[in-house]
């Protein structure tokens, strides 16, 4: 009895090493493509951000169609920082809705529930 007890504590212990390296191993497989994925995104990143630069220079080029260059630029210009203000504005706002930074729902219920369990052990 002991040795079946003694071998079964055995396989049990290699299945379990087993089942920790074949989780590491998925981990690791995991985490690769998580890194190619996140540098995939972060170079569409840079890419997306040359093509609005090259919008801007494209807007920039229509209007000096119409308008000397510096005044094209300078236009563009303007209405960049009119979206880059409104922007800032709305972010600080939302920052603003967002603080304090502590969960209060979450601290309250909390509250509520301690004052709940005393309430019932004082019974």
């Amino acid at each position: 009895m002991s040795e079946l007890v003694q071998r079964a504590s055995q396989q049990l212990t290699e299945l379990v090493r087993g089942e920790l390296r074949l989780a590491q191993a998925e981990m690791k497989e995991k985490g690769r493509r998580y890194g190619k994925g996140g540098g995939l995104f972060g170079g569409a990143g840079v890419v997306g951000f040359l093509m609005l630069q090259a919008l801007v220079a494209t807007a920039i080029a229509a209007l000096a169609l119409v308008l000397p260059v510096w005044a094209a630029a300078l236009v563009v210009t303007a209405v960049l920082g009119v979206i880059a203000a409104v922007m800032a504005l709305t972010g600080k706002k939302e920052f603003g809705r967002a603080s304090p930074l502590a969960p209060e729902q979450t601290i309250e219920n909390v509250k509520a529930d301690v004052a709940r369990i005393k309430e019932s052990a004082h019974r």
